[in-house]
């Protein structure tokens, strides 16, 4: 059975090889001049799931960026939690009197989204635009202190995609666990969740949360929302489905592979399972990156670079990993060598030899 490899957009790699610099946020016209603010309330020493708060409001907005998104969505990705919310208990500025000198550093509409979306309930959010809740126009009605909001089309587009990349950028098992049916959160003791609590765990990729991006990112095809902002060029430019079910069986999968719970003596086994994983979910590049290089062990160079090339693929369409074992830029590094070491037929044959690898070029 083919397998669903994806060509290279040569485009967006381009992009995605802009953003792999640490400093390419130092820059950037539009959010550069806010950075040193932001720094300055301390982000880069607060802890945020998979990194600090710096590394996951930078990885945000890289995304966004990635994604051709406006100056005032790229900036509400990167001040998305400042005034605090209810996931994140981080207030970098009060909302009750630090507005105005947000306001003056990025301007009103800017200011406007981020408070928003910060004070709007995000789990409602979610799970009403999950539920079909949007109304014929595009907008969407919420309800706080008693009082419904009405979001308009803009906003919700907006919302979504930088819910999209906020969910992305931080999401593994270790929130699996803790954050589990989100977002129908079931608050139970905490006693029962000691075990899972254990920070950072085992560092698995999540196994439901895509099937949940790709659904927010399938809203964006609505009537009243198509065209307000740019697609993000994930999961087809938002337009396939990723089931539960396909999630979960390509994550376990993955990870037996990982963990080497697949003899790795003999490849055939190991790269069968991990076929199976592409085939479940062909939309991250982690599991064809770890193809490409068992293609590669075996002497199957045009596998190789075929697997390889989609996986660059996935990572320059995503901006962030989905294994975050790694940082992004990190996979995007060795999925490089492993293309050329596949369109060049330069893979070691000594395993000590791979502590050299170099690209070229």
């Amino acid at each position: 059975m083919t397998l669903p490899f994806h060509p290279l957009d040569q485009q967006l790699f381009t992009r995605a090889q802009a953003l792999l610099d640490d400093e390419w946020i130092a820059h950037d016209a539009d959010l550069a001049p806010v950075l040193p603010t932001v720094l300055a309330r301390n982000v880069g020493q607060d802890w945020h799931k998979a990194g600090t708060f710096r590394h996951h409001l930078v990885g945000v907005a890289r995304s966004l960026t990635l994604w051709q998104q406006p100056r005032d969505v790229r900036l509400l990705g990167l001040l998305h939690s400042v005034y605090g919310n209810a996931f994140v208990d981080l207030v970098k500025f009060d909302p009750a009197s630090e507005r105005a000198r947000l306001r003056d550093l990025v301007g009103e509409s800017a200011e406007h989204l981020v408070y928003l979306f910060c004070t709007q309930s995000r789990t409602q959010f979610v799970q009403r635009v999950l539920g079909g809740g949007l109304e014929a126009d595009g907008s969407l009605a919420l309800d706080k202190d008693g009082q419904r909001h009405l979001l308009s089309p803009y906003e919700v587009a907006a919302f979504v995609i930088v819910s999209m990349a906020d969910t992305i950028e931080q999401w593994f098992s270790w929130q699996d666990d803790i954050y589990s049916r989100f977002p129908n959160v079931q608050h139970r003791p905490q006693a029962v969740h000691w075990a899972a609590s254990l920070w950072p765990g085992p560092m698995r990729p999540t196994g439901r949360m895509l099937h949940q991006i790709a659904e927010l990112g399938q809203a964006l095809q609505h009537p009243g929302l198509k065209g307000l902002l740019p697609v993000p060029p994930v999961f087809a430019d938002c337009t396939k489905h990723l089931s539960v079910a396909a999630e979960a069986a390509a994550t376990s999968l993955y990870w037996s592979v990982i963990q080497q719970d697949q003899p790795l003596v003999d490849l055939d086994v190991a790269t069968a399972v991990l076929e199976q994983a592409v085939r479940h979910n062909p939309w991250v590049g982690e599991p064809q990156m770890v193809l490409a290089q068992l293609y590669l062990s075996a002497g199957r160079r045009d596998d190789a670079e075929h697997a390889a090339q989609s996986a660059l693929q996935c990572f320059s369409a995503w901006g962030n990993a989905w294994d975050k074992r790694v940082q992004w830029d990190a996979w995007v590094a060795w999925t490089r060598i492993l293309l050329q070491s596949a369109s060049e037929g330069g893979w070691p044959e000594r395993l000590d030899k791979l502590n050299n690898v170099a690209l070229r070029g």
